[in-house]
């Protein structure tokens, strides 16, 4: 039995007065479930007959079969429903003002990972943009996060480096959940919003994913399972690299390395390291897609071993620094496009500030990059306590 109800299950369960009279659109995936794994627009259309008018979809579509980095999805119609579906992963980022004519209200139930790179919150906050301009009201019907609300890590975004995987001046984790995020969103952007949240019931920021009594249903192709959200905050910053993140295997963001790799070196080198929380385990694998790509590739699957302890962000990123510094003919990073930026390095989105990647690239230690963060995190971890609705 789930312990936390959902935004979406207290909304059939208890329908709030700003509901009454209103055409409604909703932002989804195939995630968006409740209890019995309904989907959220089966939820909605049975309770209010007619009121559920368009379907909006975040990257990898509705159904969550797009793969990563610009693989669009495209326009269509809900068969069973008979309303549309518009992908806010195509041609725009952000949904129309012909796309939400006639709505009064757009709900959003999708499922984040705590992580700032992880798309759907900006698909929420472009999406707040739009209503705003257009007069429509915006509902986040809450979820857990699942890496939890307590542990934040990491440098804040830094202006030069926005993009679609940034945003905000929030950390790589952030410790937030959406409906918190959105209030956050709303005053940072000064946005003239009628902004309400459907808040979850019995979860607390001390919560994993797996202590909500929850079903995960991945919300994306690479985020299978609650393993893979706990390590993705920093496994994510290998996208940036030749070094494979584990895509084309069963075990994405777990899974990574490269043929090059010297794999003694490493693993006597992160020994020493004031870090836990994680083992590394040697792996061998071979992509079927994406990086190195049918090549034999010498890395590690990385187990957490203590989630309270595990710093994702710092471990991964002291981890690329030192294969800078071993490999330095071998090591490369990435050049664009990436998610729709097609001149500055994908590193620079990613991490989020230049003068971080520039320390990376040094080949600098973990200790080093945390000094790098602390006052600013120390910053944030203040400013967001005015949108925390878990305490």
């Amino acid at each position: 039995m789930a312990l936390v109800t959902t935004g979406i299950e207290r909304l059939i369960a208890e329908p709030p007065g700003w509901l009454d009279g209103r055409t409604v659109g909703l932002l989804c995936n195939h995630a968006s479930v409740g209890h019995g794994l309904v989907h959220s627009k089966d939820l909605l259309s049975k309770r209010w007959p007619g009121k559920l008018v368009a379907l909006f979809t975040p990257q990898h579509g509705l159904f969550g079969e797009k793969q990563d980095n610009m693989v669009e999805s495209s326009h269509g119609v809900d068969k069973a429903l008979g309303i549309p579906v518009f992908s806010l992963y195509s041609d725009s980022r952000r949904p129309s003002m012909e796309q939400i004519e006639g709505l009064d209200l757009l709900l959003v139930d999708l499922q984040d990972v705590g992580c700032r790179v992880y798309t759907f919150i900006w698909t929420l906050y472009l999406a707040m943009q739009a209503c705003a301009e257009a007069g429509v009201a915006v509902a986040v019907l809450d979820r857990p996060n699942p890496v939890g609300g307590e542990a934040i890590e990491g440098n804040l975004l830094k202006n030069d480096c926005s993009s679609f995987v940034g945003m905000a001046m929030i950390p790589m984790r952030h410790g937030m959940t959406m409906g918190e995020l959105a209030g956050f969103f709303a005053d940072q952007a000064e946005l003239d919003l009628e902004l309400h949240v459907v808040p979850m019931l019995g979860w607390k920021r001390s919560m994993y994913f797996e202590d909500t009594g929850l079903v995960w249903v991945w919300p994306s192709p690479n985020m299978p399972t609650v393993e893979t959200a706990k390590v993705y905050p920093g496994q994510v910053v290998l996208e940036a690299t030749n070094i494979s993140e584990g895509r084309g295997t069963t075990k994405p963001f777990e899974v990574f390395g490269a043929p090059f790799l010297d794999l003694d070196t490493i693993v006597d080198t992160v020994s020493r390291w004031d870090l836990e929380g994680f083992y590394l385990r040697r792996q061998h694998f071979e992509p079927t897609f994406h990086k190195w790509a049918g090549r034999s590739c010498r890395g590690f699957q990385i187990h957490v071993t203590d989630r309270s302890r595990f710093k994702p962000y710092v471990t991964s990123l002291a981890m690329v620094s030192l294969f800078k510094r071993l490999h330095p003919d071998a090591f490369e990073w990435k050049p664009p496009p990436y998610e729709y930026e097609y001149r500055r390095l994908p590193a620079d989105l990613i991490i989020g500030d230049r003068s971080v990647r520039h320390a990376v690239e040094q080949g600098v230690g973990p200790g080093e990059l945390e000094d790098m963060w602390s006052e600013e995190l120390a910053g944030f971890r203040e400013l967001r306590r005015s949108w925390l609705l878990y305490q």
